[in-house]
């Protein structure tokens, strides 16, 4: 329910009620047509206008048969199972994000630097740092921004700090509860976030995963891979800015005569 509620806050739509409409569904410029007639805020989908419109007058349609309980949103099933962990989803989208996480696939590439990157969303970020795009403008100040609005709409119950994601509340009241959902299978310890407990199980089961593609030496962690094939290709990716600035001005100088220090007692000067 509440992965539901969070896609349709953002004016999203459910992978289950996607291709019910035409060019709509495709075109980001389509502008927000669907108006709440209690605030007025606009909305791309009408899905998402009638769930809003359902927690402005608080009405729950939907029934347990069981014990009659009401709720917004139909169904907990979970009919969308990854291939390698066999996890359960309700939505196809859910899924596909989880198993791009799987395989570390990236579908999306930079035109520029042919980066790829797992989500749209971050492409777009990664290309508007490339060009300098800002297309998000105060309506006070009209100071440009690469992200829409500080809005904060998910509020921790215990200290009513605000998140601009429901995902990133759930982590802060993990932390705020003690809560430990997660439990290693061999010594029950619990753990807060699903990845520490694969992190825990490797070193339980000396697991290593990750495999050298030159020698086949095996790895517990993705990056423990990635710094052994950097010894052995040689390949050094990061580079300081400093020596690079420093290395470019000193040859700017080569290159014009310029010596711009000069000695205080004979005036000779120095590059």
């Amino acid at each position: 329910v509440l992965d539901r509620l969070n896609i349709l806050a953002k004016g999203q739509r459910p992978d289950s009620d996607r291709g019910k409409s035409s060019s709509e569904e495709t075109d980001p410029e389509t502008p927000n047509q669907h108006h709440c007639s209690h605030c007025g805020k606009s909305f791309r989908w009408l899905g998402s206008l009638k769930m809003h419109e359902r927690i402005q007058t608080g009405e729950k349609p939907y029934h347990c048969s069981q014990c009659i309980k009401g709720f917004r949103i139909q169904t907990g099933e979970k009919p969308y199972h990854c291939s390698q962990c066999i996890k359960g989803f309700r939505w196809l989208g859910s899924l596909k994000m989880h198993e791009r996480i799987q395989t570390g696939e990236k579908p999306y590439h930079c035109s520029q630097c042919i980066k790829g990157f797992r989500w749209l969303g971050s492409l777009k970020m990664h290309e508007r740092i490339q060009t300098g795009e800002k297309p998000y403008h105060c309506s006070q100040c009209i100071k440009g921004f690469r992200i829409q609005t500080g809005e904060k709409p998910y509020h921790c119950s215990q200290c009513i700090k605000g998140f601009r994601w429901l995902g990133s509340l759930k982590m802060h009241e993990r932390i705020q509860t003690g809560e430990k959902p997660y439990h290693c299978s061999q010594c029950i310890k619990g753990f807060r976030w699903l990845g520490s407990l694969k992190m825990h199980e490797r070193i339980q089961t000396g697991e290593k995963p990750y495999h050298c593609s030159q020698c086949i030496k095996g790895f517990r962690w993705l990056g423990s891979l990635k710094m052994h094939e950097r010894i052995q290709t040689g390949e050094k990716p990061y580079h300081c800015s400093q020596c690079i600035k420093g290395s470019l001005k000193m040859h700017e100088r080569i290159q014009t005569g310029e010596k711009p220090y000069h000695c205080s007692q004979c005036i000779k000067g120095f590059r």
